[in-house]
């Protein structure tokens, strides 16, 4: 799917054009997309993991809305729906150690105040 984005395939580009959006915006998200990907394949880095997961369900809930918009058949965001609900399970699933501790960030924050 990325690569596909990132060498403009045809499959792509049409759906791209029917949407409306311009053909550059494919070479964005699918660099945005690896990017993400290699960001939640590293160790460590909570937050990058974080913003990877975010970048994810905005993409892919930009792309179900793009689609309802113009009116397409379900079977054209299935998929993405598909997809989005899985990104949202991995988020929610992801170990401990991935996870970013907010009242620890907090209490830090406070304590050098």
């Amino acid at each position: 799917m990325n690569l596909d984005q990132i060498l403009k395939m045809n499959e792509e580009v049409d759906v791209m054009t029917q949407l409306g959006y311009p053909l550059y915006f494919l070479t964005v998200i699918g660099v945005w997309k690896l990017l993400s990907f290699a960001a939640l394949l590293i160790p460590r880095f909570s937050i990058l993991k974080e913003c990877a997961y975010a970048g994810f369900y905005f993409i892919i809930s930009g792309a179900v809305f793009s689609h309802l918009t113009c009116r397409d058949e379900a079977v054209e965001y299935f998929g993405l729906i598909l997809l989005l609900v899985l990104t949202i399970t991995s988020w929610n699933f992801r170990p401990e150690d991935r996870k970013i501790n907010l009242r620890r960030i907090l209490s830090t924050n406070n304590q050098n105040k």
